[in-house]
């Protein structure tokens, strides 16, 4: 059989994609990025989406859909699940995607995880990249994993630089801080301050004491639940008290006080010399 993938966001390295790949290349087909000129002389057509605001306009009745963008309900074959990823399909991918768990211990109202995976499970990584430079953990929530030692023992052994999605901060102990240094990482290591009414500044304090604040970089999602003095709360803790750099993750990023609040706190040059006020006065019409 001639197997096609449709990957709906093309700049993403989709892994359910890389197992449906592996799945039916071990059964002896012939499996390629689907090409819409061909579209009739494949037998099956898979398309794979993440994100429900993505264009499905090129869709179709025959395709076997699949990915939250489609159906949150909807969970890939068991044969399919466990197999391991064929990243030959991204030639261009430098990473490899490793799960140490999957779901999470959180029911995040703003998060889909819980409902899409269920409680936190441990979970054997799978194959890496022959080609990647540097792995990229994808657990939502590491530290919650009773094997997160183990797991580090793991990363250390493959002696490539290390990629975290992201941490929760309020499970960690000076223990996991410390281990999560002891790593070489590829990027800064991300965790999240998501809910104004958490109060994280002993955790803050905790993680700064461990790792250097340059190597940190913290979500701060605004718009659910968050009020503008929220927000700004948020932001000016984190740079101005422990010099750890915020990310703004607008909740609906079509609001024009969350999209001018990202833009101005998510570019540096900007939100170093410019106060969000001056910034607000000259950037956001008023109505």
């Amino acid at each position: 059989m001639r197997i096609g993938l449709y990957n709906l966001e093309p700049k993403i390295f989709n892994t359910a994609m890389m197992q449906v790949s592996h799945y039916y290349k071990s059964l002896g087909h012939t499996v390629e990025r689907y090409n819409h000129l061909f579209h009739d002389e494949y037998d099956w057509i898979y398309a794979f989406s993440l994100f429900d605001f993505t264009d499905k306009s090129m869709v179709t009745k025959a395709m076997i859909c699949g990915g939250t963008g489609f159906d949150i309900e909807k969970h890939l074959p068991v044969e399919i699940e466990e197999i391991d990823l064929d990243y030959s399909i991204f030639p261009n991918c430098k990473t490899s995607y490793i799960w140490f768990s999957r779901g999470c211990i959180r029911d995040c109202p703003w998060c889909v995880v819980k409902r899409k995976e269920g409680l936190l499970k441990s979970v054997l990584p799978k194959n890496l990249n022959p080609n990647g430079e540097y792995i990229t953990v994808v657990d939502n929530n590491f530290f919650a994993n009773p094997e997160w030692e183990k797991a580090i023992d793991w990363l250390k052994e493959k002696k490539q630089k290390t990629e975290f999605m992201g941490i929760d901060a309020r499970i960690m102990d000076k223990e996991m801080a410390t281990a999560l240094n002891s790593l070489k990482h590829e990027k800064t290591i991300k965790f999240a301050w998501d809910n104004p009414k958490d109060d994280l500044r002993e955790h803050l304090d905790l993680l700064v004491s461990v790792i250097k604040p340059y190597k940190l970089m913290c979500y701060v999602l605004i718009g659910f639940n968050s009020t503008e003095d929220d927000d700004l709360y948020r932001i000016n803790t984190l740079w101005k008290e422990y010099k750890i750099v915020p990310f703004v993750m607008p909740f609906n990023k079509y609001d024009p006080y969350q999209r001018a609040l990202a833009r101005w706190a998510n570019r540096k040059w900007l939100f170093k010399s410019c106060s969000w006020e001056d910034y607000k006065e000259t950037n956001m019409k008023r109505k």
